[in-house]
């Protein structure tokens, strides 16, 4: 009966998506990766099947002109065997009427939608994923903790913050959630290379390297009918600030729900949070890599060349410091290059230089980076300069001259990454770039052609200029920052110090002005220091912040007598309120929950517009809960609410929080729960 053969169906595909570890997508239709065997039933009208006897024609087909010069038709006979080398198919149950087959796709098989055709009436559906578990894929990845993190999480900490005070922001990847999977396969079906060419695009889907660069370019939105538009400004009319955001689901959804149409807006870490769940859903392992003082470098010299005025303020410019940037790392071989670059490479969504015409980047191997190799495939040069590049600041005159600045300004600063099975930082620095001054890097530094690094001479440690702050830098209060001077001369020094501070954006851009003083009378005797405090009043500041709560230091000292000037800047982060998150009641599958949420007002003025929102992957239904107050929040009230979910499944989960107000836009956080059966 075809009721029968329904709850047959059902039953193989639950007992298959587990042993392939897809059953999270859902157990109602057939989701395998390649080069792993899978079975499947076959009822014959004609008889019994007979060892040595019967025979079955097998045919898989993947795409809309499947063909075998492409490897998108596959036709292959039953064997006495599996060969997991190759697509091949065996009897696997007793001889009868209903035959029990294992099938197994080749390792290198372009994944996708799949139909199998046995014999002349048999048609069932598969998807087909890439398969990290398996030896013979270009995703293997020998390392079960690593498995379970880079494609099994469904949720993840992004870096953010600044390199002296990275700040962890959770995200909910939901890779796993219903329909994201056919989302992920549509994306790739409306890429342009798709679009003109589907049957190459299709065999090119066997490919990590080329599904990598096709997804790097498709969530942006810049050439194509890709996932994401970005604005880095604060108008965000038409649609919603980057930092809305919780997770990737939402995202996806949206842009599958409008036709394609962009979501409306991403900046570089959203681009890669997404990129992430695309790829940890098709099967590659991936994670999101943060790289503070990140150059952006648009002459592809490696050299970053900025200005600032007489007062230290940083002049407009194409060439950028950001504060931060994200991109992705995915596992896989590099069939192309040497065997020593297989492993991590980098790709960045994010559309910032293009790529082959497109806006795309990588991916390339880290390693590759590391040794200077920049002749190598994908975009090498780009990303060695966001890692590399170096600095050079020069002052503009009143007058229309430029002088040379000395400053201490780095890039490529604790590049991050989440640890794996915890939320801690795991520094990856040294997987990008060599010991500072080593051997090592000097070499990768011919390698590079990159004559300014290697011309470097040390600074003068004449007179020497920095910055300190207090530990104590929170969102709401006044705070002192402090510009420190040292004459580590033989002479006394006269000079000018210009010591002020100005709101940022994460990408750069710089906002009002927070604090300004200009001593023109700074006397040291030699030997002597002196520190210069500058209060940072909340009054002043308060309306000038940026949604990244980030404020730009800078202090130049001039020394009158020998006419040369000295820049340190400093880039600090304003903490936000801690939201609190309680569960009540014990965590169970499908038993209802509630979270009880707590921020207290930091501010001197109350909050209005109060709004909690929370989501998390299979604890709210793959859906955002919204909670809206009532009422005023005044200084030093606390905001708080109940929110009532109902967690579908077992494990460690993220349930990632939302704060929004007036006053405090997108104050963010999460709470670990541990779902039981």
């Amino acid at each position: 009966p075809r009721e029968d053969l329904l709850k047959s169906l059902g039953s193989i595909c639950e007992f298959n998506n587990v042993d392939h570890r897809t059953e999270l997508n859902g157990v109602d239709r057939l989701i395998v990766r390649r080069g792993q065997p899978f079975t499947i039933s076959v009822y014959l009208r004609s008889g019994s099947y007979q060892p040595g006897v019967s025979s079955l024609d097998c045919v898989a087909e993947t795409g809309p002109q499947p063909s075998e010069q492409y490897g998108t038709k596959a036709s292959f006979a039953l064997s006495a065997n599996i060969d997991t080398s190759c697509w091949s198919a065996s009897v696997t149950g007793p001889p009868g009427d209903m035959v029990v087959l294992s099938i197994c796709s080749s390792p290198n098989a372009p994944i996708g939608r799949y139909t199998l055709t046995l014999g002349r009436s048999v048609r069932t559906e598969f998807i087909l994923l890439f398969n990290p578990w398996c030896p013979g894929d270009a995703v293997y990845m020998d390392n079960e903790q690593s498995l379970a993190e880079y494609i099994l999480a469904q949720d993840g900490i992004i870096f953010r913050g600044s390199y002296k005070h990275p700040i962890p922001t959770a995200w909910n990847f939901g890779q796993f959630e219903h329909g994201i999977l056919d989302i992920c396969l549509r994306i790739l079906d409306m890429n342009p290379k798709c679009l003109r060419n589907p049957g190459k695009d299709y065999s090119g889907r066997r490919n990590a390297v080329y599904v990598s660069r096709v997804l790097s370019a498709m969530v942006n939105c810049n050439d194509d009918k890709g996932v994401l538009l970005g604005r880095w400004t604060t108008d965000y009319e038409g649609g919603v600030s980057p930092l809305y955001w919780r997770g990737s689901v939402e995202i996806l959804r949206n842009w599958d729900q409008q036709a394609c149409q962009p979501v409306r807006y991403g900046q570089c870490w959203v681009f890669a949070a997404v990129a992430c769940t695309v790829s940890r859903a098709l099967g590659i392992p991936c994670r999101i890599v943060t790289n503070y003082l990140s150059a952006h470098d648009t002459n592809n010299n490696l050299v970053i060349e900025r200005y600032v005025n007489e007062e230290g303020e940083l002049m407009k410019s194409k060439e950028m410091i950001w504060n931060y940037h994200c991109w992705v790392e995915s596992w896989m071989t590099r069939p192309d290059l040497k065997p020593d670059f297989n492993g991590w490479q980098a790709s960045d969504p994010t559309p910032q230089e293009k790529s082959e015409d497109v806006y795309c980047c990588g991916p390339i191997p880290v390693k590759a980076i590391k040794e200077g190799e920049l002749t190598f495939k994908y975009d090498a040069s780009f990303v060695f300069a966001e890692v590399n590049a170096d600095v050079l600041t020069y002052m503009k005159k009143k007058d229309g001259s430029t002088s040379n600045v000395t400053s201490a300004t780095l890039v490529g600063q604790k590049i991050s990454t989440k640890s794996v099975g915890s939320d801690a930082r795991e520094d990856i620095t040294h997987i990008y770039k060599y010991p500072e001054g080593s051997d090592e890097e000097r070499e990768a530094f011919k390698r590079a052609d990159h004559q300014n690094k290697l011309l470097h001479q040390k600074e003068d440690l004449g007179l020497l200029l920095s910055i300190k702050v207090t530990s104590d830098m929170k969102k709401g209060c006044d705070f002192d920052v402090f510009a420190v001077v040292t004459n580590n001369t033989e002479h006394e020094k006269h000079c000018r110090l210009v010591f002020g501070s100005c709101a940022m954006s994460y990408s750069g851009v710089l906002g009002g002005n927070c604090g300004f003083k200009d001593l023109l009378n700074v006397r040291l005797s030699p030997g002597a220091g002196e520190s210069v405090p500058l209060t940072l009043n909340y009054s002043k500041y308060g309306g000038q912040l940026t949604e990244d709560s980030l404020i730009r230091l800078a202090a130049l000292l001039l020394d009158y007598s020998t006419g040369e000037a000295k820049l340190a800047v400093r880039n600090i982060v304003l903490d936000d309120p801690q939201i609190k998150v309680r569960i009540l009641g014990e965590p169970k599958e499908n038993r209802k929950l509630a979270a009880e949420i707590t921020l207290q007002n930091p501010l001197p003025e109350p909050l209005e517009d109060c709004c909690f929102s929370i989501e998390g992957s299979n604890l709210t239904g793959g859906r955002v809960i919204t909670e809206r107050l009532g009422c005023t929040v005044g200084p030093g009230e606390e905001a708080k609410v109940k929110i009532y979910f109902t967690p579908t499944h077992s494990g460690l989960r993220k349930l990632v929080v939302d704060f929004d107000s007036n006053k405090l836009c997108h104050v963010k956080g999460y709470r670990n729960v541990i779902i039981g059966k």
